[in-house]
């Protein structure tokens, strides 16, 4: 699958991917922006895909950037979190989930690391492969370069205004050097979050959600022990790459209901509470 990888793909093979890049824009009064969302995807959800629909409107709308690219990066495996599967099946996700978008891409940079990065060196990776290596993007007046800018829910804002959770010094670089997109979410006080971020804000754009939607990874593994289905809330591509590898199934209760359910008409991530054929 495009953009995905294996066991044995190591670093010393890794080529950054710009298959989906714009490498030009119609306009030199614009400036080229790439997205780009980091995080665990474990798994990757519709709202994470909607985020970069809705960055992408919010920038065409309220801005002066036009937006050329965007990218997931899924932190690698030394990034301890509860539900976290093996950087492998994220990646493979990701790609799965993208596969019919013609901007969104996957890196795997920063899951192929053993060691944990973190997200400025992230954004420098994404600064550093762009705009050093490519140049940015051919405009009508010559190259210009991208503005590469963090893309995330307000969770995440939440977590850098809180005390001790992020180091001051990493905050002030990438809210300086590359600045944030910012994806209101249900339970989040985005005010009280920005409160304490006011001396970059210039650099943070709020988007708000017109349609709310409050699908979490945290919920989907949740329906998986649970044996709930899981259907519509994730592309259904990666509905049926969960059920083939037996994923976020701690339980034991979805692959039961896998085996009971095989020949009885039931699709992978369906409900186990339809009557079988």
């Amino acid at each position: 699958m495009a953009d995905g990888i294996g066991d044995d793909m190591t670093l010393s093979e890794y080529e950054f991917p710009t298959s989906r890049l714009r490498r030009r824009i119609q306009s030199s009064d614009r400036t080229p922006l790439v997205l780009i969302a980091c995080g665990s995807f474990s798994p990757i959800t519709f709202l994470h895909l909607r985020m970069f629909e809705m960055a992408a409107d919010y920038a065409r709308f309220n801005t002066q950037f036009e937006v050329v690219g965007a990218y997931l990066s899924c932190v690698g495996d030394a990034y301890k979190k509860t539900g976290l599967v093996k950087s492998e099946h994220r990646v493979n996700m990701c790609s799965l989930a993208v596969q019919q978008s013609s901007w969104i891409g996957v890196d795997p940079w920063e899951a192929l690391h053993s060691e944990y990065l973190e997200t400025a060196k992230v954004l420098d990776h994404f600064e550093e492969e762009i705009n050093g290596v490519l140049g940015g993007v051919e405009t009508p007046a010559g190259k210009k370069k991208c503005r590469i800018a963090l893309l995330a829910g307000a969770d995440l804002i939440q977590t850098m205004s809180t005390p001790g959770v992020w180091a001051e010094a990493d905050i002030d670089y990438i809210l300086k050097n590359f600045g944030a997109f910012i994806v209101e979410r249900t339970g989040t006080d985005i005010d009280e979050a920005l409160s304490t971020l006011q001396p970059w804000k210039d650099n943070i754009w709020v988007i708000q959600q017109l349609v709310q939607n409050d699908i979490s990874s945290t919920k989907i593994r949740l329906f998986r022990r649970r044996d709930m289905s899981i259907r519509y809330l994730v592309p259904e591509p990666v509905v049926q790459y969960i059920e083939e590898n037996v994923l976020y199934d701690e339980d034991g209760a979805a692959s039961a209901s896998g085996e009971a359910g095989k020949g009885k008409g039931k699709a992978a991530g369906e409900s186990g509470g339809v009557a079988p054929k």
